[in-house]
This record gives C-alpha cells, sequence and structure tokens, in this order.
C-alpha cells in the first residue's frame, strides 16, 4: 500500500468529521460547547465513548502487547466493569445533583477552592499526558510508513494532525464531540471485525480451525495466579475497577459527555450498556492479538522489538491493500476519537476550575474559551515531542503507569468527600496531593527490596489514593479545621 492511498483515505475520513463538525457546531454557544445544551441521546454517548475509551493505543498497542502478557489485560476489562457500576450507581447521581459541569466543582464544594484548583490541575496533567502519548502512537505509525519516505518531519506531522483536531473541535465542543464520536467508534469496530477477517483469511481456517487456533494459543492464557506476578487476577480485577472509577468517573473528558445527556437515567443508561460492551470488544482486540502471532510464525515474519510496530507491520506489509485500508481507518478512528475530546475537556476544566469563567460575560467567556483550546493544542504538540524523545516502552503499559501517579491524589480527594465527613485544611490540599505520588514512586522503586520481591502493578493507585487521603486527614488533624460554618455550607 503506498503512501498516497493511506493519506487519501485518511483525508477522506476528516472530510467526513468536518461535514459532522459543520453541521452541529453551527450557533454554538458556551452551553453548548460544555454540555451539548444538554441534548444528547444516551445510545449515541454510549456508542461514541468506545472509541474515546479505546482509543489508538488499545487498537495497537493491546494486540501486540499479547505476546508479552497473554490475554491477562481482560482480568483488568472485568475490573472495569465493577468500576462502571459504581460510577453509575454513586458519582453520576452526585454530579447531577448538584448540576456540574465540571465534576471538580464538587470538590470546591466539599473542601474548599484550593481542593478544587488541585483536582482539576492532575486532570489537566494526566489527561494531557495521556493524550500525548496516544497521539504519539498513531502519529509514530503514520510517520514510519507514510511521511518518512516523503522526508516529512516528525514534528510537522504532528503539528498538522493536531491542526485537523482543531478544524472540527474549535466552535462545537462536546455538542459536536458526541457526533464524530459516534462516526468514530463505528470505524473502530469496522476496523478491529475486518481486521479479524484479513487474519482469518490469510491464515486458511474455517470456523472451527479459527477458535482452535484462539483455543490452543501459547499467548491465551487470562487468569493469572501468582501473588509476586504484575498479571496476578485480583491486582488486575481490583486495579481495573478503581482505574475505572478515576479514568472515567473522576475524568472530566469521560464525564462531561454522560453529563450532556438529558435525565440522571439516561446518562446511568449509557454507563451500563456501555460496561457490556466494552469486554466484548477488548476480547476481540485480544484476538486479533492472538491471531496476529500465529500469522506471523506461519509466515516466518519476525516479531519486532517494539510491540506496537507490530500489527501496523503485518497490516501494511504483509496482509494486502484490504488489511491496511482497514488498519488505517480504525487507527484513525480510535486515536482521534479520544484525543479531539481531550481539547475540549482540557479547556472546559481550565476555564471553569481554574479560570472561573462563569464569572466573565459571554463574550469573555467565548474568547477565553478559544485561547485556553489553542494554547491546550501547542502543549499537547510540545508533549508529543518530548515523549519522541524519551519514550522506549508499550504506550499502553505509559498511559497506565502514568495513571497510577497522576489519578491517585483524585482518588483520594473523592473519596475522603463521598465516604467521609472530614473536614480538610484546603490551603494543604496541594501538599498533600504532590507528596502521595512522590512516595509512592519511591515505594514501587524499592518495593522488592523491601517486601520480599513484591513487584507493584497498577495496584500502586490505591496505594496512591489510601496515601493522599491519609494526609489530608493527618495534615487537617495537625494544622486545624475549617470552622462549623464553613463546612455545613460545603456540604
Amino acid at each position: 500500500m503506498t503512501p498516497a492511498v493511506i493519506l487519501a483515505c485518511v483525508g477522506a475520513y476528516f472530510a467526513l468529521l468536518l461535514a459532522i463538525a459543520w453541521r452541529t457546531g453551527r450557533g454554538a454557544d458556551t452551553a453548548g460547547y460544555y454540555l451539548g445544551n444538554k441534548a444528547s441521546p444516551w445510545y449515541i454517548v454510549a456508542f461514541g465513548m468506545i472509541s474515546d475509551t479505546l482509543s489508538g493505543v488499545t487498537f495497537i498497542s493491546v494486540p501486540g502487547s499479547v505476546g508479552a502478557n497473554q490475554f491477562s489485560y481482560l482480568q483488568m476489562v472485568f475490573g472495569y466493569v465493577l468500576g462502571y457500576v459504581a460510577i453509575a450507581l454513586v458519582l453520576l447521581p452526585l454530579y447531577y445533583r448538584l448540576e456540574l459541569t465540571s465534576i471538580y466543582g464538587y470538590l470546591g464544594q466539599r473542601f474548599g477552592p484550593r481542593a478544587q484548583k488541585t483536582g482539576a490541575a492532575f486532570f489537566l496533567i494526566s489527561r494531557t499526558l495521556g493524550a500525548a502519548a496516544r497521539l504519539y502512537l498513531a502519529a509514530g505509525v503514520f510517520q514510519t510508513f507514510v511521511f518518512d519516505q516523503w522526508h516529512v518531519p516528525f514534528a510537522l506531522t504532528v503539528a498538522v494532525m493536531i491542526l485537523l483536531m482543531l478544524a472540527y473541535t474549535y466552535r462545537g465542543g462536546i455538542k459536536t464531540l458526541v457526533w464524530t464520536d459516534t462516526l468514530q467508534s463505528a470505524f473502530l469496530l469496522l476496523g478491529v471485525g475486518l481486521s479479524l477477517v484479513a487474519l482469518w483469511r490469510g491464515l486458511g481456517l474455517d470456523w472451527d480451525g479459527l477458535v482452535s487456533t484462539l483455543q490452543d494459543s501459547p499467548h491465551a492464557q487470562i487468569f493469572f495466579w501468582d501473588w509476586k506476578d504484575p498479571k496476578f487476577f485480583w491486582k488486575q480485577f481490583l486495579s481495573g475497577a478503581f482505574i475505572a472509577v478515576v479514568m472515567t468517573g473522576l475524568d472530566q473528558n469521560s464525564m462531561q459527555k454522560s453529563l450532556s445527556c438529558r435525565t440522571l437515567g439516561e446518562a446511568q443508561k449509557n454507563i451500563f450498556w456501555f460496561s457490556g460492551v466494552i469486554v466484548l470488544v477488548n476480547f476481540l482486540f485480544l484476538a486479533l492479538g492472538a491471531l496476529l502471532y500465529a500469522y506471523a510464525q506461519s509466515q516466518g515474519v519476525a516479531v519486532p522489538e517494539k510491540t506496537d510496530q507490530f500489527f501496523p507491520l503485518l497490516a501494511f506489509q504483509h496482509l494486502g491493500t484490504f488489511a491496511a485500508v482497514v488498519f488505517v481507518l480504525g487507527l484513525t478512528a480510535a486515536t482521534f476519537s479520544s484525543a479531539d475530546s481531550v481539547l475540549t475537556t482540557l479547556t472546559t476544566s481550565f476555564c471553569l476550575d481554574i479560570a472561573h469563567d462563569n464569572r466573565r460575560s459571554e463574550a469573555e467567556r467565548t474568547r477565553l474559551r478559544h485561547r485556553a483550546h489553542i494554547g491546550f493544542a501547542v502543549l499537547l504538540l510540545l508533549v508529543i515531542l518530548v515523549f519522541q524523545a524519551v519514550s522506549s516502552r508499550a504506550v499502553i503499559d505509559l498511559v497506565l503507569k502514568l495513571a497510577t501517579f497522576t489519578y491517585g491524589p483524585l482518588l483520594g480527594l473523592f473519596a475522603l468527600g463521598l465516604f467521609t465527613r472530614c473536614p480538610v485544611n484546603d490551603r494543604l490540599a496541594p501538599l498533600a496531593c504532590v507528596l502521595a505520588p512522590v512516595i509512592c514512586w519511591v515505594v514501587e522503586r524499592n518495593a522488592a527490596a523491601w517486601f520480599g520481591g513484591y513487584k507493584f502493578g497498577y495496584e500502586l493507585l490505591l496505594v496512591n489514593g489510601a496515601l493522599t487521603a491519609a494526609l489530608l486527614y493527618g495534615f487537617t488533624r495537625l494544622t486545624g479545621t475549617a470552622s462549623e460554618t464553613e463546612m455545613a455550607q460545603r456540604q
């Protein structure tokens, strides 16, 4: 498949996105940008969340990681379901009752303005790094198989991708993204489904042969029971539940679309349906990975050292034009669905939680929103270029590892607020939220020596959250609390 054909496919795809953006973004005001005027159909939001949650990381890294981790990722996905149930039954009712646009407004009401700004700051850091990792992955694929052949610099490749995202998110915000995500979910599912068909045909199997190939694959083990292994079931399951809570329920990027539904009942229905679909879709990605390794073995294809390049290598160079076109469209849909919404939600949180733009006139709010939107696009470009210089590991591991450090303080803040009546010294909230990840980093690096060979997996997120809550409580006990009147006003 030639670079020109790949670029033509991507260009046609973006033409569709721009058409949707033009249609949905007309006349979009602040309410439309932030919450789609509270008119988003729940089933459209649920379907769009598939591509928003999975992203290009899942599309490339999960199949490639099967060689080293087998199907262990599915243990974490089972945990996701438990986390989504908690979001639907605990967090969404809170957000709707308080009529929040930014979910970190809850921290301001419960603890004070510094806690709100701290929570928003950790979200801004987390999502900026996560979106940069996802775009870095996709840009790397396009750079390797398209733009390197035309001697286009990587920085220019990334800049053009971000400009394209700006083109269809700048005006409409959530009002546009709810519908563009629907298109992108359709292409993502089409991409994984047709990729499976291409491998099925490439291996020359009938249905029974396909099933037996998956069952007999050395990469198909799901459950792991060695408690010292990072793939231990309970580590993965519980980590998955809490990662779902923090990366969806405590994440403005994920919740903003759910909050755009008409009612709480519709938003809950959206989460429940999505939690069932996500298990099936992730299983398909893992099955795709097993078939990729089976195909490579049958054809004598060497697995690249960077497994993120494995799927694109086979799609572009071994499986034919059909598979290459499918891969390009699927990767484009998966990557841009998660990354484009980040520009909108980072802008939302910055404007509401940091700049407090609700105190300004509509014209001032619009100007601030546009400047922040462009500013985050530039920041995203800079972070991706840093990733290019330093990253050498599978991006799926990188994104989830970042989450254990940057989402832990959010988990601690919300848990303390929701499940206790403990007041917090708002002035010291930023210090507690910074100290906890630093301590966790030190503990992780020395865990094997301190705990008899134990290795932390993503359960470090739980430790981080618990430590944040303990520090918040301890600082308050040592320095005093807010007055009873202030606390009553924040409840």
